[in-house]
């Protein structure tokens, strides 16, 4: 239940229209996040802190990526209509129906934003992924950025949280100090949504409709590519690669990082979400021939 003030806040916020009807979409870090429907048939997104930890703010950071992302002429975010206390946004239309195959629409949007380049790896902000601190401070070494920056920040805080068993915390500290050896050291800064999972990418009747939650940045895009791989969704086939190689390069060693960058987000679940990623950290850990 949202309370009736909040409700009159974002009624004000949007030149008095009625709000009718509204959902609670995801109640997660503090964050309420709301589907909401006015008076005139229209529908917007709400999201807005109803308790807020630390000086990190996930919802500026968000808006913030997302006008970025539209300055640029991107035409599959949401747009912002209002961004203050409460980060009100268009609704996507979306119903779920998702496609069995890699389609055009989806991988041409993805190969859109992959192919925005930069000189550095990071960002001019720090981004959020699940309402935690993405640190994006400019890098000219991918490896030193996605080692300290990523892996490393992430390990850092499960292991002053509640750390993993032994087996697999001495597996990671070598691959820490050994991963130079592993991925490339110098692919050139992609743009990446930055949290390109199944949930962030939404489909209407089987065609793409928009991703939403993003948490930018400039890294490696097989990065992103092996984020998308990882739990096989029905609609990156088993052809996704061939398909984006036809765009951009994969490396031909690809396969054998993959499990990697694959850990990254397997971490950030484990502390995030739900401790059972700890197997499938193991199984990643397991892949990596250190």
């Amino acid at each position: 239940m949202v309370k009736n003030s909040i409700i009159l806040e974002i009624e004000k916020l949007l030149n008095s229209k009625k709000i009718l009807d509204y959902n609670i979409l995801s109640d997660s870090f503090g964050i309420n996040c709301l589907k909401i429907e006015t008076d005139d048939k229209e529908r917007y997104i709400v999201k807005y802190y109803y308790k807020k930890e630390g000086k990190f703010n996930a919802i500026k950071s968000e808006a913030d990526n997302i006008l970025f992302l539209n300055s640029h002429k991107f035409n599959f975010f949401p747009k912002i209509i209002n961004n203050n206390k409460f980060l009100i946004m268009s609704f996507i239309d979306n119903n779920n129906h998702l496609p069995i195959k890699t389609n055009d629409d989806l991988l041409g949007a993805i190969i859109s934003l992959h192919s925005k380049r930069s000189n550095d790896y990071g960002f001019n902000f720090d981004t959020q992924i699940g309402g935690l601190k993405q640190s994006n401070s400019n890098s000219k070494n991918w490896v030193e950025f996605y080692r300290d920056k990523r892996l490393h920040y992430i390990f850092d805080l499960i292991n002053k949280k509640q750390p993993m068993d032994k087996a697999i915390n001495t597996k990671i500290e070598l691959l820490l100090k050994k991963i130079n050896n592993f991925i490339p050291s110098n692919p050139k800064p992609s743009l990446l949504h930055g949290d390109l999972w199944e949930g962030n990418i939404l489909f209407k009747n089987k065609k793409f409709s928009g991703f939403i939650d993003p948490g930018s940045f400039y890294g490696h895009n097989e990065l992103e590519v092996s984020y998308l791989r990882w739990f096989n969704p029905k609609f990156i086939d088993r052809n996704f690669l061939d398909k984006y190689n036809d765009h951009i390069s994969i490396d031909k060693y690809f396969l054998n990082y993959e499990p990697i960058y694959q850990l990254y987000y397997s971490l950030l679940n484990v502390y995030l979400w739900d401790r059972s990623y700890i197997e499938n950290v193991r199984g990643l850990l397991e892949k990596i021939k250190i």
